[in-house]
């Protein structure tokens, strides 16, 4: 019995990390993207009015691309791991930008934001686990 408690602690551990990760890598790739995208709003003839539909789609391919690369390895329970991922990446972004704009507040744009970032890290997950 003591083992199969041992056992199922490190699997909870081992998916804590992954999930962990796959936050961290949505971060990631959301900047790169983000970076990308701020080139093309400066050096091309794309309208700043285009902002908040690029915005909403680079955070949900990169919480896609996070939680599938999360899930990749766990067998089971993808929807729910990748929906974590999706929540914690859009908890540390809130989080971030209301210490650096120091007036968070929510509104319909945040609650498209948080909805779809789940939503992207559920079929992220369901993907990464149901990938062979």
């Amino acid at each position: 019995m003591v083992k199969m408690k041992e056992m199922n602690s490190e699997g909870t551990k081992s998916n804590l990390i992954r999930i962990l990760k796959g936050s961290a890598f949505s971060i990631v790739i959301t900047l790169v993207l983000l970076f990308i995208y701020s080139a093309l709003l400066t050096y091309t003839s794309l309208n700043e009015n285009t902002m908040p539909v690029f915005v909403i789609a680079i955070t949900a391919i990169s919480i896609l691309a996070g939680s599938l690369i999360s899930s990749i390895n766990i067998k089971k329970n993808g929807l729910t791991n990748g929906a974590m991922v999706g929540l914690i990446y859009i908890l540390v972004i809130y989080l971030l930008s209301s210490i650096i704009g120091q007036n968070f507040s929510l509104n319909m744009y945040s609650i498209i934001m948080f909805v779809a970032s789940v939503i992207a890290g559920a079929i992220g997950g369901i993907i990464g686990v149901n990938k062979k």
